[in-house]
């Protein structure tokens, strides 16, 4: 296993020399990268700017995927690239972006290179403070937070920048954290689900002391808000490798810190619980898989939920082999509610209609159940709103127990609704505008109302 790369404050201020890897030295040739995104990159220089493919792009070229995202960075400014980009909009509060619009609902997104000032940090146990500063590439590489995310490819002379080692990570496995695991994982605690995403995902082994710093640090999940977990906790399950990715979080200690109501050790039957929800996974990582059509299949969010808490909810309320009907089907109701309310849903605040859905999802499973010992559904069944999404959550629950297979066509989504959905998101208003900042999707991007929180993270109680 290579060495750690162990680096004080200051020896991440000293100046770094990449490594610049020409074109006969790595297998990323430019065909490969998105259209679009290739307009970005050339835009960019017929302006006189430089622009770079950088994270997840590269790696996953490297490694021979597809990458989901081509994610570009800049020297540009926002105010610069809004101008550039006129069919574009600036987005986030902490640090702005900007997202490039194409036809086919293809988004590029383009960001300024940033600096690492949470290193300028003097104190140890303080996460990252409010910052928009920008930076240099230098910079920008060792303020990411794995090696391999922290490449960058260039389109004039075709070559791959590395400041940190990543190139050698990815040829040799390694998941490796930049800079010290421990403090970075203070930084942000988040960091270290993105450690076990990338682990689970590329099947690479975690760096020893990246793995030793994950069960130290753990506890310290609490620090990050319900909702920004929540969102990290759904691309885990929507990613293909949810599997992996929870025995993972199992073996690291990171599991029953997230999911408290997964304590195996102490549960009756909790092996068979665990095992249970590791085949749960395993249909889930099926589906994504088998996918079709990435842009329009889509399992939602209430599913993935639910299929979380299908082991528990199985064992805690006898479903699906009860039986009630009438008053008894909406005690039951009310019951599974109430407790997934209490075990799952305040602990990652989510909105009334997912908990509701969920409920609807769990206590259908009997109905679902008992209705197919008549080998087929009832007429009245599928007149209920709730028929399409719990005969796929009934489905996924099936091939669970090795009867049939749910189908990935089911989960495809309507074209038409989609792009309606899209042209709907509010556009971000320019500073003076008017208008008030929204995050992502124009959602609001989660934070601490704690003074000098920050990445959403707060301190924690003393």
């Amino acid at each position: 296993m290579k060495p750690t790369v162990q680096m004080s404050d200051q020896d991440v201020r000293v100046h770094q020399i990449a490594t610049i890897i020409p074109e006969s030295g790595h297998p990323i040739r430019e065909q490969q990268i998105d259209r679009e995104a290739l307009k970005v990159l050339y835009r960019l220089r017929d302006a006189g700017f430089k622009g770079y493919l950088v994270g997840g792009g590269v790696r996953d070229l490297y490694l021979g995927k597809v990458p989901k995202d081509f994610d570009i960075s800049t020297d540009a400014r926002p105010g610069q690239l809004r101008r550039m980009f006129r069919n574009s909009r600036t987005i986030g509060r902490r640090f702005r972006l900007v997202q490039v619009f194409f036809r086919g609902n293809k988004i590029i997104e383009v960001s300024t290179l940033r600096s690492r000032s949470e290193y300028d940090i003097d104190s140890d146990d303080q996460v990252l403070p409010s910052n928009n500063t920008f930076g240099t590439l230098e910079e920008d590489a060792f303020r990411r937070d794995l090696t391999i995310n922290a490449l960058f490819y260039e389109i004039e002379q075709h070559t791959i920048i590395d400041y940190t080692g990543g190139v050698a990570d990815l040829e040799q496995g390694i998941i490796r954290v930049v800079g010290e695991p421990d403090r970075r994982f203070t930084r942000d605690p988040v960091r270290m689900m993105r450690v076990v995403r990338h682990a689970a995902r590329t099947n690479f082994e975690i760096e020893k002391k990246a793995y030793t710093a994950l069960k130290e640090n753990s506890e310290k999940l609490h620090l990050c808000p319900p909702s920004r977990l929540r969102d990290e906790i759904l691309k885990d399950l929507q990613s293909g490798s949810c599997r992996p990715w929870a025995e993972l979080c199992m073996d690291s200690g990171l599991w029953p810190v997230l999911f408290p109501l997964y304590r195996f050790e102490t549960m009756e039957k909790g092996e068979n619980i665990r095992q249970q929800l590791l085949t749960v996974f395993s249909v889930l990582d099926r589906l994504h898989s088998s996918r079709r059509d990435v842009e329009a299949f889509k399992v939602p969010d209430s599913v993935l939920f639910a299929c979380l808490l299908l082991p528990w909810a199985c064992h805690r309320f006898n479903l699906p082999e009860v039986n009630v009907r009438g008053q008894g089907f909406h005690r039951l109701s009310r019951t599974i509610r109430n407790e997934v309310d209490l075990v799952f849903g305040e602990l990652f605040n989510l909105q009334r209609m997912v908990k509701e859905m969920i409920t609807t999802l769990l206590v259908n499973l009997s109905t679902f159940h008992h209705a197919r010992k008549q080998n087929d559904d009832p007429k009245w069944l599928r007149k209920k709103s709730y028929y399409r999404d719990c005969s796929r959550f009934f489905d996924i629950y099936l091939e669970t127990k090795g009867i049939g297979l749910a189908k990935a066509e089911h989960f495809i989504l309507d074209k038409q609704k989609t792009q309606s959905a899209i042209d709907t998101l509010p556009v971000q208003q320019e500073p003076g505008g008017g208008g008030r900042s929204r995050g992502r999707g124009g959602m609001s991007p989660a934070f601490s109302q704690a003074r000098g929180g920050v990445f959403g993270l707060h301190r924690a109680k003393r």
